[in-house]
């Protein structure tokens, strides 16, 4: 018998399959529970079209440099042991049993890690898993903490627990006296990266916040926890804090030495803080800058860290619309020449 496939029939037999799928979702007879788990042949497929979506997209959507190599990885550290190590661990430290009960569980980072590649990494951190509880990078822009993420993930490997609580702020000095009495825990998450000293560890992402302006330092943390800020290290942190506790923090790390005056050394550099460039409709970084002004103090900050940041700002790919209110680092950062990035960074710095 020749059955002969016509459009209506085609047409006619997929609309009975979609009947059949809606009917069998309706029917509630397939169970999500993760306590059951998913077949064998289920999960290497969602499996296998994970990863060959991963390797398709990260080809096109991550940067060439997509790892940090500078060696710095104490805010990487500091942000895996508040959002990441519940779920997936970390060198010492076992996931959470609550956690491991997801479906699927979250992967031990030191064996799955090795099977990615930078790209692979940078794009599963910058966009998150869909179905899988991975979540995207909280920080819209800030593909400079996805690259020190992926350099940390890169060495848990072959992290030992030693070196991963030092990193993360173990062995910072978290549970002093002072940390006890500015609500214990919430100086010692600053004081994980930032230092119990206030001036970042020697890590060039992290800026000094010793002599700070305070008001600025408590306007930060709420830009930060409500989003006008992009970081999601900092917004991890911020979010959590109550008005009183940034106040506090602020006035606690404005408090202490560290910022201040620093010598003028490099004539090009003292001329654009001074007077600016009018010839690039570039202003004088006085003019917020200087004492007395809103803007935070620049005098005496780590020179590797305000390169980086306005190298970051320069980097800024969206495009300028004259019409809409706009950041202000970002449109002055690409009127500073290339060349004098460095001496600006070492004149404040006071090197």
């Amino acid at each position: 018998m020749t059955i002969r496939v016509t459009w209506k029939r085609l047409v006619a037999a997929l609309a009975t399959l979609a009947a059949a799928g809606l009917l069998f979702a309706w029917s509630g007879i397939f169970n999500i529970a993760a306590s059951s788990g998913h077949w064998a042949v289920t999960e290497w497929f969602l499996h296998w079209t994970m990863r060959n979506s991963v390797k398709t997209h990260s080809f096109f959507d991550s940067p060439d440099d997509s790892i940090a190599r500078d060696g710095a990885m104490v805010s990487a550290a500091g942000h895996f042991a508040a959002a990441c190590a519940t779920c997936h661990g970390a060198p010492g430290q076992r996931p959470s049993p609550v956690m491991q009960r997801a479906m699927p569980p979250a992967p031990d980072l030191a064996v799955n890690a090795t099977q990615w590649t930078d790209k692979q990494l940078f794009y599963i951190l910058r966009h998150g898993v869909k179905y899988s509880g991975m979540p995207a990078w909280g920080g819209k822009g800030r593909d400079d903490e996805i690259r020190r993420m992926v350099a940390f993930v890169r060495r848990l490997p072959v992290m030992s627990a030693a070196e991963y609580r030092l990193l993360s702020g173990g062995a910072t000095g978290a549970g002093t006296t002072d940390a006890r009495t500015l609500a214990g825990a919430t100086l010692a998450g600053c004081v994980a990266c930032h230092g119990a000293d206030g001036r970042g560890r020697g890590q060039p992402d992290i800026p000094v916040l010793g002599g700070q302006r305070g008001g600025y330092l408590e306007a930060t943390l709420a830009a930060y926890a409500d989003g006008r800020r992009q970081s999601a290290v900092m917004a991890n942190v911020a979010a959590v804090l109550t008005p009183a506790q940034r106040r506090a923090l602020a006035a606690h790390f404005a408090a202490m030495p560290g910022l201040g005056a620093a010598p003028a050394r490099d004539a090009r550099a003292r001329l654009i803080v001074e007077r600016g460039l009018p010839e690039r409709q570039l202003p004088a970084c006085a003019s917020c800058h200087a004492p007395g002004k809103p803007q935070p103090v620049l005098a005496g900050q780590r020179a590797v860290y305000l390169a980086e940041r306005l190298r970051h700002w320069r980097g800024d790919e969206k495009i300028v619309d004259a019409r809409q209110p706009q950041q202000v680092m970002p449109v002055i950062a690409r009127r500073i020449p290339e060349e004098m990035i460095e001496p600006l960074a070492r004149y404040f710095a006071g090197e």
